[in-house]
């Protein structure tokens, strides 16, 4: 028996699972006390009606002779991916159905994209990073290299020789730090992907909230990302389906490495390990983009960036060093009084009944920062920003 012993080279256990135990802690000690949760990045808002409706339907034709569906292709429902590539050509970007594949949800596909690639390959991640970035590689036993996402360049790195590797993961707008790219910054990355013969895993999963029209919501709009890049996106926080899991990967069907076509592989290995998305939730993510359920998406959407710009304006008042917060969810700023991300967290808890995500949890880099979302309700977004406000040594 041989074991995958790069599994002992993981922490303990991961970032989320640490913030649980330490509300969990508290609540014991003081269990009166009312916490607001900002701290993990699901939804607070019920899916679109339009979604509800057609999943009951769905739903409904399950139980009839005529209307049942049981195996669907592994791949995604045609209806579904159609409506996708019609979403993408409204952006000016041309794809086939058959290079978009249906998910549960992007989480799972970062990680089930390594799949493709051979575990010498070394992986480029930015630093602060979503944390499943690196532990699926460090499970590959993988390198990964870190590129230096920093204050001094607005947490959005560009490449230079310090970032050559073979794999590429880029997250705009980025989670945790809020910072989006332009598409000059985008033209960058894959003009040095293309150069070194690498490839990009590009997370859209927030693509949503941004509402320049200058600043690009998928990779594709970039010249020559076709033949350098997958896009991994999600339903989850567009949509709010965070627990009723979809999403989508594209694959093009210029993407080739060594001969070997990266949407073929990825269609066989999603006809092997892959039973699919259920018809029922297929068809609910189908029903966001009919016109009622786009409006009902988009106000929505608009709910989140209204939280977004309270928390904004709180930092702007106390003259926090901050990104992100236009264009997307998340709100990235400096730890006042010199505290340290895990110290602020503990002082927040405490003082203010306020959860956020420690900084440090993302990586080096995230030392002596913090992450607010915007994902809560706006009565507990404006409670929220009452008390941050009350308290007299959170300012810069």
């Amino acid at each position: 028996m041989q074991m995958n012993t790069h599994y002992q080279d993981l922490k303990e256990s991961y970032l989320f699972t640490d913030i649980a135990k330490r509300i969990r802690a508290f609540q014991e000690k003081h269990p009166d006390r009312d916490i607001i949760r900002m701290g993990i990045g699901d939804v607070t808002l019920p899916l679109p009606a339009s979604c509800v409706s057609a999943m009951q339907e769905a739903a409904a034709e399950q139980g009839t002779q005529t209307g049942f569906h049981g195996y669907g292709p592994e791949q995604g429902y045609a209806f579904l991916r159609e409506a996708l590539a019609e979403r993408y050509a409204k952006k000016g970007v041309t794809l086939q159905p058959n290079e978009i594949f249906i998910s549960d949800g992007a989480k799972s596909d970062l990680g089930n994209l390594l799949d493709l690639f051979g575990k010498e390959n070394t992986v480029v991640v930015p630093d602060p990073v979503y944390p499943v970035y690196v532990d699926t590689n460090i499970m590959a036993g993988r390198k990964i290299v870190y590129c230096n996402a920093t204050k001094e360049n607005g947490f959005l790195p560009l490449p230079d020789e310090s970032c050559r590797g073979d794999l590429y993961y880029l997250c705009s707008p980025n989670n945790p730090t809020g910072a989006v790219y332009t598409k000059e910054g985008l033209k960058a990355w894959v003009d040095f992907a293309l150069e070194n013969d690498g490839v990009i895993l590009f997370d859209a999963a927030y693509g949503s909230f941004i509402t320049d029209s200058d600043l690009p919501a998928s990779i594709y709009e970039i010249e020559g990302a076709e033949k350098c890049a997958i896009e991994v996106c999600s339903f989850s926080k567009m949509a709010g389906f965070t627990g009723t899991r979809c999403g989508w990967t594209v694959v093009p069907e210029a993407l080739c490495r060594q001969g070997m076509s990266l949407n073929r592989m990825w269609l066989r290995r999603q006809t092997t390990k892959f039973n699919g998305v259920s018809y029922v939730v297929q068809k609910g993510a189908a029903a966001a983009f009919t016109p009622e359920g786009e409006k009902e998406m988009q106000a929505n959407l608009a709910y989140y960036r209204e939280n977004a710009v309270l928390l904004a304006e709180l930092l702007k008042k106390k003259n926090i060093f901050f990104t992100g917060g236009a264009h997307s969810p998340y709100l990235w700023f400096k730890a006042p009084a010199g505290l340290s991300g895990w110290e602020l967290f503990d002082r927040l808890l405490e003082e203010a009944g306020v959860v956020g995500t420690p900084g440090e949890g993302f990586g080096e880099n995230g030392s002596g920062f913090f992450r607010l979302t915007a994902f809560s309700t706006h009565e507990k977004t404006a409670e929220a920003v009452k008390r941050l406000d009350a308290l007299t040594w959170f300012h810069g």
